[in-house]
């Protein structure tokens, strides 16, 4: 079942996507060659901690695995799709690296990521950001009261074949609110046109997900870390948005 927001609850979403942005903006300021991906962890706590939130990430059992998610936030580099964790794994030049970050607050979820090219990089790395952002943006212009779901699905994937990229199609955008995953699920492919109609109140969080090479990937031993399966590059990109009679309003940015 899909759950409409009323505007007080969208109110307070935004709130939690404004800790969301501060997390995000300095872990920006701190991403340089030779950081460990542990220190961003600990400076990400740290920020949700003293904002008056919890950390959404930390304990979470998926339904894919049962261990629970050991970090606060996940830091995926290069090959590494999703659902990275943070550790003694240092930052390099012309790494390409995908930052998720979840919190809670006053009972609601705020939830985005972004990607960041570290220093230079290559042709490909800043194609493959380039479209993956542009994806994004494409797709919350969708989000109006009277497309349909798969609108923005459709959206993503035509800007990934656009430069010849492919989409993630086993992890999905979906529905937030009390629960950090609610219905619906937000594919990255499929035509326009199907799925349920958008109405006020439906709050979404859509994250297209470009691979290099092929759109299979693998989950590491550590259960949670997902690679592409030829360990060409990947990009996220992720935004909360929920539909008003506005347009959409995205709760995960300044």
């Amino acid at each position: 079942m899909i759950i409409c927001k009323s505007a007080d609850e969208i109110k307070l979403m935004r709130q939690a996507g404004k800790i969301v942005t501060e997390v995000l903006l300095q872990i920006k300021n701190n991403l340089k060659p030779g950081v460990q991906t542990s220190y961003l962890d600990k400076l990400a706590e740290g920020i949700i901690y003293k904002m008056g939130a919890l950390p959404a990430f930390k304990g979470y059992v998926g339904k894919l695995n049962s261990t629970p998610y050991p970090a606060n936030i996940c830091v995926s580099i290069n090959e590494e799709v999703v659902h990275g964790i943070p550790g003694k794994k240092t930052v390099k030049e012309g790494d390409l690296v995908s930052v998720d970050v979840g919190v809670k607050y006053l009972g609601y979820y705020g939830d985005a990521a972004r990607s960041f090219i570290v220093g230079d990089a290559g042709k490909t790395t800043h194609r493959l950001f380039d479209a993956t952002l542009d994806a994004l943006n494409m797709s919350i212009d969708k989000c109006v009261i009277g497309n349909r779901l798969s609108d923005i699905s459709h959206t993503i994937e035509a800007r990934a074949q656009k430069d010849n990229f492919s989409v993630v199609r086993v992890f999905v955008g979906h529905g937030i609110g009390k629960r950090m995953h609610e219905d619906p699920q937000i594919l990255n492919y499929g035509p326009p046109g199907q799925g349920p109609p958008l109405k006020k109140g439906m709050v979404l969080a859509i994250e297209p997900m470009f691979n290099a090479g092929t759109s299979d990937v693998e989950v590491q031993p550590d259960n949670w870390t997902v690679v592409t399966a030829d360990r060409k590059l990947s990009c996220h990109f992720e935004d909360t948005v929920a539909i008003t009679s506005d347009g959409p309003l995205i709760l995960t940015r300044d």
